[in-house]
């Protein structure tokens, strides 16, 4: 359920795309700062959308370091990090999701690599929990209430989904204040989106493979591609008309390029392959 909040760079200004990357950069540096090489590993974009969310928001006063950073990603060349304190917060809600993520996948699947990986990111996250008691709490009950769900081959949509809804809506919400009620609801139909984005992806892999996904009876009707769209469409906009409540002044190009467009490259993608797939049968 990674990768999914991200930007389409093709329309962007280069500029914004060079600001952009400055703070995932960013947030890249804290994890290793605060985690080592383990917790960098655990690195995504979806983040990133949260840390320009927050920043804009608060209008939080944002360290910038000029060409001092090189890594793996971008080894040739140094290039500017931007880094606050969401950056931080970013680094430690993403630890956590991420363990208990690996907890998951190891109970759903079996997978050694998670259970190995999770087992290395114990530590760390039992930190992070400590630091934020009640989303730690959010985090993993829903988790364990989406595998019950799954566990019982439930059929309706907004369940799982909407538990999904819940632990990024927790996330989204930093603080309680006038702006908590907004930024909940932003990561709940964000949240939403993500999860069942992930189960339109994956939908023919787990009707091979026998696993759990909830569109696999809509799957089987002629309006399944239609249904997803209207769906996923939807969940987007709420979490748009929740965004645009929000008073915000810096990187909103960046943070509408996410919204309205960065968020359908991967469904995109998905449609032109099934597309050619369907293509080569004929």
């Amino acid at each position: 359920m990674f990768g999914y909040i991200i930007v389409n760079q093709q329309e962007m200004r280069f500029r914004e795309f060079d600001l952009y990357r400055s703070y995932y950069c960013g947030f890249c540096r804290e994890l290793k700062r605060m985690y080592g090489m383990r917790g960098q590993l655990t690195l995504s974009y979806d983040l990133t959308f949260l840390i320009l969310l927050l920043t804009s928001l608060y209008e939080e006063q944002t360290e910038t370091i000029t060409g001092a950073c090189t890594c793996a990603a971008h080894p040739f060349g140094k290039h500017p990090t931007r880094i606050n304190r969401f950056s931080a917060y970013a680094a430690d809600l993403n630890v956590l999701l991420f363990y208990y993520k690996c907890e998951d996948d190891w109970q759903d699947e079996h997978k050694l690599s998670r259970r190995a990986f999770g087992s290395a990111l114990k530590r760390k996250a039992q930190a992070a929990a400590r630091k934020y008691p009640k989303k730690a709490e959010v985090v993993r009950s829903r988790l364990e209430a989406i595998h019950a769900c799954e566990q019982a081959g439930s059929e309706n949509l907004d369940e799982a989904a909407g538990l999904f809804g819940e632990i990024l809506g927790e996330i989204f919400a930093f603080q309680p204040d006038e702006w908590e009620e907004e930024l909940r609801r932003v990561g709940f139909f964000l949240g939403k989106f993500v999860y069942l984005m992930d189960a339109y992806e994956d939908v023919e892999q787990d009707q091979r493979d026998g696993n759990y996904n909830p569109l696999l009876p809509l799957y089987e009707t002629e309006q399944f591609e239609e249904a997803c769209r209207q769906i996923l469409t939807m969940m987007m906009a709420d979490c748009s008309r929740a965004f645009e409540r929000l008073p915000l002044l810096e990187h909103t190009e960046i943070l509408r390029n996410i919204l309205y467009s960065g968020v359908w490259c991967r469904y995109e993608q998905v449609q032109k392959k099934r597309n050619g797939a369907a293509e080569e049968q004929d």
